[in-house]
């Protein structure tokens, strides 16, 4: 359990977690994750930036043992969250000299979650400096990115920041840099799908004040650092703000195969009209895959069967799940079978007021689907993409 170097007087001091499998009870972890804890020492001071969940918290213990942090000045809590702050009433117990250093509303979220002593913790300024001499930790109030408390940490002298979850990945690695694999960008995507891309208005609005101070790294508190920025500066300025792609997803389940069937014949309907249609079967789901299809999708086309008057529960979950995610889809439809009526539509359709979506007349057939349902079927593609090609007018990737 030994500390690794960053950069000269920076070390990574944090704990992976190979077999996490889910994350808040809801996120699947299928690449397990890592927290990121560093240790900057000057030549009159010394920080712990974040510690890691309470589950590894003898793991920091190690490694700022082998990087000889006898002492530690300050702990930087970015963000009160136990992956990230977990540990600190361990370390505080081991370092009586510490002082905590979080926002006014950290503090009091510590207080409150982890039952930090208010007196150990004191509130920084957004912009407020710290001389650990010879090297400066300025913080920087990013809340809502994703919590309310939540703030960034930018160490001039080395050009390093420490962005806490803002442009992670829950990927355990060995590799301390990211270099530009192709899996590390898989992996950020589904961390900003599944957990940034609700604030995803707010972080485009701050996302300059980052850029603007060209750093060299950027550590974020899961996953590998970046040594060049771009690579997941680019990448995020694809997720916030380019229009949707030419895509529709279709998460659908199917008790009896109608509307399985029904799905069948509308995807091979859409492709044949040159739209790409992710199917996405919810029997059994990776909800971070469907996440990570949304943030690209222009359309949501939801397939399920009449329950008791209403949709399957695992379709309005998927509708749910939609809402709170906030992507950037421009139109939404349903389609499915029912035995003797219901009101799945308008119930769905009201699970999602956070998405401004044209609801395009949904297709709903009594049992299995015949010629005229099928004829249905292909006439919502061809409205589709009509509506796809109205957007490609105005840049929307293929």
């Amino acid at each position: 359990m030994q500390a690794r170097r960053v950069v000269e007087s920076v070390d990574w001091v944090g704990a992976i977690d190979w077999d996490r499998r889910l994350f808040d009870a809801l996120i699947p972890l299928p690449d397990g994750t890592s927290y990121n804890a560093y240790l900057v020492r000057g030549s009159s001071g010394t920080a712990l930036l974040d510690t890691v969940d309470p589950a590894c918290a003898q793991i920091l213990s190690a490694r700022l043992a082998h990087a000889g942090a006898e002492h530690i000045d300050f702990l930087v809590a970015h963000h009160a969250e136990q992956d990230h702050s977990g540990a600190i009433p361990l370390v505080l117990a081991a370092h009586p000299e510490t002082t905590v250093l979080a926002t006014e509303k950290g503090k009091t979220m510590l207080v409150d979650h982890l039952g930090v002593p208010a007196e150990r913790i004191r509130a920084v300024r957004d912009g407020e400096r710290l001389n650990l001499g010879g090297l400066t930790l300025e913080f920087l109030h990013f809340p809502w990115v994703h919590w309310p408390e939540t703030m960034v940490t930018w160490l001039p002298e080395r050009r390093i920041l420490f962005t806490c979850d803002l442009f992670g990945s829950h990927l355990a690695t060995s590799e301390l840099f990211a270099g530009e694999d192709a899996g590390v960008l898989l992996g950020a995507k589904r961390y900003y799908a599944e957990i940034m891309m609700p604030f995803r208005n707010l972080i485009e609005k701050r996302l300059e004040r980052l850029t603007g101070l060209r750093p060299a790294y950027i550590a974020p508190s899961h996953g590998p650092i970046y040594e060049r920025p771009e690579f997941i500066l680019e990448a995020y300025r694809e997720w916030l703000t380019a229009p949707p792609h030419n895509l529709i997803v279709v998460p659908y389940l199917s008790m009896h195969a109608s509307t399985r069937r029904m799905v069948e014949v509308f995807v091979e309907a859409c492709i044949r009209r040159g739209m790409r249609v992710e199917q996405f079967d919810l029997t059994d789901p990776d909800l971070g895959k469907l996440a990570m299809l949304l943030v690209d999708a222009a359309s949501i086309v939801i397939g399920t069967p009449v329950v008791l008057g209403g949709p399957h529960p695992k379709a309005a979950y998927a509708a749910y799940l939609a809402n709170l995610l906030r992507p950037k889809a421009r139109f939404l439809s349903v389609l499915g079978s029912y035995g003797w009526g219901g009101k799945m539509v308008e119930q769905l359709a009201a699970m999602i007021p956070n998405l401004k979506l044209e609801v395009l007349p949904p297709v709903l057939c009594k049992g299995l689907p015949g010629a005229d349902d099928c004829e249905s079927l292909e006439a919502l593609a061809a409205t589709f993409a009509e509506r796809h090609a109205r957007l490609t007018t105005v840049g929307i990737p293929s």
